[in-house]
């Protein structure tokens, strides 16, 4: 099980960094596979498990995508720079 927690990010990350935007049925049938080259059999608590860690995994690397964005735009620093003309006659 130690392995499939390495395992499952890497391919997670593998799918996401693709180019092409996989309809939701591709998605399943991507984890699918991934869960069966773990060696989970179709229709077993493993294999149900197996694609909710995987889903729960997208999930968190989205929310952890999104927190990261926000840091950036909200941590950024901020210049402010006033200029003062003065008119002498």
């Amino acid at each position: 099980m130690r392995l499939s927690r390495i395992l499952i990010p890497s391919a997670l990350l593998l799918i996401l960094a693709s180019c092409q935007t996989m309809t939701p049925e591709e998605r399943r049938a991507a984890d699918e596979r991934t869960c069966a080259g773990y060696g989970f059999r179709a229709k077993t608590d493993a294999m149900a498990r197996c694609l909710l860690d995987i889903e729960l995994d997208r999930r968190a690397q989205t929310r952890s995508m999104m927190e990261r964005n926000d840091q950036m735009f909200w941590h950024s620093p901020i210049v402010v720079e006033r200029r003062v003309i003065v008119h002498r006659p």
